[in-house]
């Protein structure tokens, strides 16, 4: 057996370190990869908004066919509730696979919207739902932008580009229907107060820059460079 201190305390050091380094490895390693896998509150909750505008504006279009007067808005609605069911499917394949769960029925506005068009038909029927419809699209299309801009995740930045296509492009048909009232549309605002807090908390997730949790790395790191000092030490006065 090995009768000198000096020796098993370097051995120790060392044995300390091994593994040391392989968790400060795996805490830094995914971060700078702009780790793809991780899924935020805020990923989270696009797919739960997109899925809610689905299960509105589906039954929403499929009204206009039987109380629209206007042709053109019969035929918006059939185009977005169609292609609302598609990106209905994707959202729901895309949760699958992140594990995400969804709701399975509209928000509680949501849903008194749909009540309100329920109630009205011909000229009535084509001006409320062209301006419930495009007002709500407004609001989940600047929501989806600022997750395409911030989101880390590889599959929900492919999917917010595709889902702010379909939006947009719902968008342009409900403004040829020639009813929507621009007026009652809520003004732009390219500074508002939360605007810094929400992308404080994508970039950062609340525990440092890039979902790292800065302290405990900042810890492990700070123990190493002490052992290795240490290290350095016990080798010297061999």
């Amino acid at each position: 057996m090995d009768k000198n201190p000096t020796a098993r305390v370097a051995t120790a050091l060392l044995v300390l370190l091994v593994p040391l380094s392989i968790l400060l490895f795996g805490l830094v390693a995914p971060a700078a990869a702009g780790d793809p896998q991780v899924v935020t509150e805020t990923d989270k909750t696009l797919l739960i908004k997109v899925r809610q505008a689905g299960l509105w504006e589906m039954p929403a279009g499929q009204e206009a066919q039987q109380q629209a007067a206007s042709q053109v808005t019969k035929d918006v609605g059939a185009k977005i509730a169609a292609q609302h069911q598609a990106l209905d499917e994707e959202t729901r394949q895309l949760a699958q696979q992140l594990g995400v769960v969804l709701p399975n029925q509209p928000s509680a506005e949501q849903q008194g919207w749909l009540n309100e068009l329920s109630g009205k038909f011909g000229p009535e029927f084509d001006a409320a739902f062209a301006n419930l419809l495009r007002a709500a699209h407004g609001k989940v299309f600047s929501q989806i932008a600022q997750v395409r801009a911030g989101t880390r995740n590889n599959a929900i930045r492919e999917f917010a580009s595709h889902a702010n296509d379909v939006v947009k492009g719902h968008m342009t048909m409900l403004e040829s229907t020639g009813k929507v009232n621009f007026d009652a549309l809520p003004e732009p605002n390219l500074n508002p107060p939360a605007a810094a807090a929400d992308v404080a908390h994508t970039a950062g997730h609340s525990s440092g820059i890039g979902g790292i949790n800065t302290g405990l790395v900042i810890a492990v790191a700070l123990v190493m460079v002490a052992m290795t000092l240490g290290l350095i030490r016990v080798v010297r006065t061999r």
